[in-house]
């Protein structure tokens, strides 16, 4: 038996699965920021900011197959910032 052998295998990278749970959590916030801003909520977009940077940053990180696998849940998220984004008032104009 070699020495290799007698240690467990290594367990899969977590990582893909851990992003695409940010994915997730990032698109139920933006529905719930969409729907704030509908009703006229101020809302503080840093966070959604944030956390897609991270998102895009660790996506960028993964090898080429797991980060293929996320290509929808970005998708989805882009088209979520769109929809949030036409649901804001437009900026005001410095007076």
């Amino acid at each position: 038996m070699r020495a290799a052998d007698a240690f467990p295998p290594p367990l899969p990278d977590a990582a893909p699965q851990q992003l695409a749970l940010l994915a997730e959590r990032l698109s139920r916030t933006l529905a719930v920021a969409r729907a704030l801003a509908i009703v006229g909520r101020q809302i503080d977009l840093n966070g959604i900011q944030d956390g897609v940077g991270l998102l895009c940053a660790k996506t960028l990180d993964l090898p080429h197959a797991d980060a293929r696998r996320l290509i929808p849940a970005l998708h989805e998220l882009r088209a979520q910032i769109d929809s949030l984004r036409l649901a804001l008032p437009p900026p005001r104009q410095p007076t």
